[in-house]
């Protein structure tokens, strides 16, 4: 009787604790704080400053890293590359420009995930949109995006610039604005329709659009889609829509970019927007390229930094609200085998020289005509 009662009661408590662990939900991914990392341009000097940008990702934990688009200059021999390979020619330079991308800036990432999204210089002659999308299809069609395209649509076999997917509640919406023509309508419809489910969908509390060259009527307008009448058109179209999804979906928005050379924090907070329609915006061109000077104006109580090289860890909280935090990249980061190959005397110029006296304009709509900036 003894042991039929011990049998009875262990019974009971592997019972008890089958219920328990039924009615206490697992703490699941999206229950968690997270981080991912992002960046751009990193053409002159990437070859230096990247794996550094990949080493800090890798300690501090992110899931990924997204690079917002300028892998090489191209227009001309970017500095490390010519240091590196002296005798090259421009021929040769073309040639392996983006294996050499590939093999000095993403190759450090190793086992972290790196998303790329197309920056102008990807698309510089004789480079264009459909070499790129050959020379990188790798990362355009990794098997997350791959079968998230075909979620969407199961017909949809087609390789594209543009892309999302959705990780722990949050949808990253990759852009193409790398040429004058875009947003084009093939763009704007599949856009339209992303949005529209992330909108229906519950488990998507967030929304995070990475694109080079930032919307129109930032800080950094003289530099963005303000550029050119359909990225401007296009550009604003887009904010507006954002805007609307935000007020009736009370989901999160956030925008980063690159494009200019600097870091910036709140570009959307100008006068051509209301403020309960400024959007939270980042530009982050900070990966290598040559350094610009930071614009007249930017956000008052904003972060604006030049000469920095670095990226942006985002950490994403339950609720899926994003802090993003400057990381920045100093010379004494630069692993010892960059140095070695390179030299000291290259990884110095590219700290203290790789810079241009060149300002961007800001935006030129005023407070009286706000009401047309985001139509």
């Amino acid at each position: 009787m003894v042991a039929r009662a011990a049998c009875i009661e262990v019974l009971v408590l592997l019972l008890a604790g089958s219920l328990s662990a039924q009615q206490t939900p697992a703490n699941t991914q999206g229950e968690a704080t997270w981080h991912f990392a992002v960046s751009g341009d990193s053409r002159n000097c990437g070859d230096i400053v990247m794996p550094a940008v990949a080493q800090g990702v890798h300690r501090d934990g992110a899931a990924f890293y997204w690079h917002l688009g300028d892998y090489r200059a191209i227009y001309m021999i970017d500095e490390d590359y010519a240091h590196a390979h002296p005798a090259s020619d421009i021929a040769d330079y073309l040639t392996n420009a983006w294996p050499d991308f590939i093999s000095h800036q993403l190759a450090p990432f190793a086992d972290t995930p790196v998303f790329l999204a197309l920056g102008n210089h990807e698309l510089i002659a004789p480079k264009s949109r459909e070499a790129c999308t050959i020379q990188f299809a790798d990362w355009l069609d990794q098997p997350v995006l791959l079968k998230q395209r075909l979620a969407d649509d199961p017909s949809d076999h087609l390789l594209k610039t543009y892309y999302h997917w959705i990780d722990r509640g949050v949808d990253f919406i990759a852009l193409d604005n790398s040429s004058p023509d875009q947003f084009d309508l093939a763009q704007t419809a599949w856009l339209t329709g992303v949005l529209q489910r992330a909108a229906d969908n519950p488990n998507v509390r967030t929304i995070v659009l990475g694109m080079h060259a930032a919307l129109p009527d930032s800080f950094s307008a003289g530099h963005s889609m303000d550029d050119s009448a359909q990225e401007e058109y296009t550009g604003r179209k887009l904010y507006a829509e954002l805007v609307a999804f935000r007020k009736k979906t009370n989901k999160n928005v956030y925008v980063v970019s690159s494009h200019s050379h600097y870091l910036m924090s709140d570009i959307y907070a100008t006068a051509c927007h209301p403020k309960e329609e400024v959007l939270p915006g980042w530009l982050i061109g900070s990966a290598g390229a040559v350094r610009y000077i930071l614009p007249k104006e930017h956000a008052p109580g904003g972060v604006a930094l030049t000469n920095a090289y670095g990226y942006l860890l985002a950490t994403v909280s339950p609720g899926g609200t994003i802090q993003f935090e400057f990381k920045q990249v100093k010379e004494h980061d630069i692993p010892p085998s960059v140095v070695k190959e390179f030299s000291s005397e290259q990884v110095r110029w590219c700290f203290e020289k790789n810079k241009l006296d060149y300002q961007v304009a800001g935006p030129t709509c005023a407070p009286a005509v706000c009401a047309t900036c985001s139509q």
